[in-house]
């Protein structure tokens, strides 16, 4: 028998398996999480659990046509699926329906459709398209320009429907990015980005000046340790810093002393780079340029934070950092799912015995806080096997990606991975208080259509092309 028709023999049923408990398992909590006794037919299509097992039902259908469809579809119309479905974002903003406050649903009668959870799907296609081409190197200018593009193109789309958690969902691909060779710097760069963002809400500008500038002369210091350089860079922060001082006092202007730190950074950080540049410090000058963008990037944090995010995302944020406490507000959703959790105890309150499920006080608690669910009526025993049925799951597809013979097939199995994992992530992340409330599902257990279907298509594509890895070492 010819080997394209063994396809079925050499599909990864454990990957397959470990789908469908994850899905069985979705669709009991999410029947214990809206548990009526009016309406306790699991089967029930007056409620969630009702029509949950519609989606399910309809989701392994897709995934059996998917595998049925012969590899080189994906890759052939990659772009085109990309294509469309991006022409979907920018019409959901004409013509979409506002739910939640994101304008990123179709609605048809009783359903409703959400392009943005499948556009994951279609940018990992074309990225995987893109990135296995011939002669692609991560390298190149021309290469990091085209990847942007077709990553932010929906990210952008997405966050003009005002729906910011999945649009935060794209920045995971750095980690695909770095896989198939970008440098480390990259990753390093980001890391600091989220500690200066973090750091600066947390801290006053005068602290951060004093850290960043303690954190830049030392490391000119390490990288360059010739005494007479480091004096007359160390001379050139104190001098800025001690004239603009002085100038202030004359011209009675009254900066305070956060204010004269940050503008004689700037000034220290511009002719120190000049200095080094002049001087043809390889080293310094990376380091000025990492100080200045610092320095600028830190002051900007309160602008953007207090401009550019909604309300509820700074009230989510300040709650997840510390800064205000609002039990009954931006905090209540956090505080009543870790009440929920914690109670569960080791081994659970028991299979539709949850008070806080029953009494309905965690909000979204089918959807974004399903876990809350199984942590109350599971216990520790129930949260643990969860994690671990995700972590083996997530370890199989990279397994799985680093067998692939072709680097399309590689590619687009670490985006099913990467996209898993931040889902993962960040929605028990913030069920238990560790990651700021943004509105994502957890794959295959939240209710929904759009994203059992999407998480569907993701992972079956991937299976499909796995499958047929013998024949791609054949072509």
């Amino acid at each position: 028998m010819p080997r394209r028709n063994n396809v079925w023999v050499n599909i990864d049923w454990l990957t397959v398996s470990l789908y469908l408990m994850l899905v069985f398992l979705g669709w009991i909590n999410i029947y214990a999480s809206v548990y009526s006794e009016e309406h306790q037919s699991i089967f029930d299509l007056s409620q969630r659990y009702g029509k949950q097992i519609i989606w399910i039902s309809a989701a392994l259908i897709i995934g059996f046509v998917i595998l049925l469809i012969e590899t080189n579809f994906y890759v052939f119309f990659s772009y085109i699926i990309f294509g469309i479905l991006v022409f979907l974002l920018i019409l959901v903003l004409f013509v979409g329906t506002e739910i939640n406050g994101a304008k990123s649903w179709f609605i048809l009668g009783d359903f409703g459709i959400q392009p943005s959870e499948f556009a994951k799907f279609a940018t990992g296609l074309a990225l995987a398209r893109y990135m296995s081409s011939f002669g692609f190197k991560i390298q190149r200018f021309k290469s990091l320009i085209t990847i942007v593009v077709i990553v932010f193109l929906p990210t952008i789309l997405i966050l003009l429907q005002n729906d910011t958690g999945s649009a935060l969902v794209y920045f995971s691909f750095i980690l695909v990015l770095y896989r198939e060779g970008l440098s480390g710097v990259v990753l390093f760069f980001a890391l600091l980005v989220t500690l200066l963002f973090v750091f600066a809400l947390l801290f006053s500008n005068f602290i951060m000046m004093v850290v960043l500038l303690l954190a830049a002369i030392f490391a000119f210091l390490i990288l360059n340790p010739r005494i007479k350089q480091f004096v007359i860079i160390l001379s050139i922060f104190i001098v800025s810093i001690a004239l603009f001082y002085v100038l202030n006092l004359i011209l009675k202007t009254n900066y305070k002393i956060a204010e004269v730190l940050v503008v004689s950074s700037i000034i220290g950080g511009a002719v120190v780079l000049g200095y080094s540049i002049r001087k043809k410090f390889k080293n310094y000058i990376i380091v000025a340029l990492v100080f200045l963008g610092s320095v600028l990037f830190s002051i900007s944090v309160d602008y953007a934070f207090n401009n550019m995010l909604a309300p509820h995302h700074q009230a989510r944020i300040n709650e997840l950092l510390g800064i205000q406490s609002d039990l009954l507000g931006a905090g209540y959703n956090v505080n009543q799912s870790k009440i929920a959790i914690g109670s569960g105890g080791l081994w659970g309150k028991g299979y539709l015995q949850g008070t806080q499920t029953k009494f309905n006080f965690v909000p979204e608690q089918s959807t974004d806080f399903i876990f809350c669910t199984v942590g109350e009526e599971w216990g520790f025993a129930g949260t643990f096997t969860v994690v671990v049925l995700f972590l083996f799951l997530l370890i199989r597809l990279v397994f799985l990606s680093e067998r692939q013979r072709s680097g399309f097939s590689r590619i687009y199995g670490y985006t099913v991975a990467v996209i898993l994992f931040f889902h993962f992530m960040v929605n028990i992340g913030m069920t238990i208080g560790l990651m700021p409330v943004i509105g994502i599902p957890l794959p295959f257990f939240s209710y929904g259509g759009s994203s059992l279907w999407s998480f569907t298509i993701l992972l079956f594509v991937f299976i499909r092309l796995d499958a047929s890895r013998l024949e791609n070492l054949a072509n």
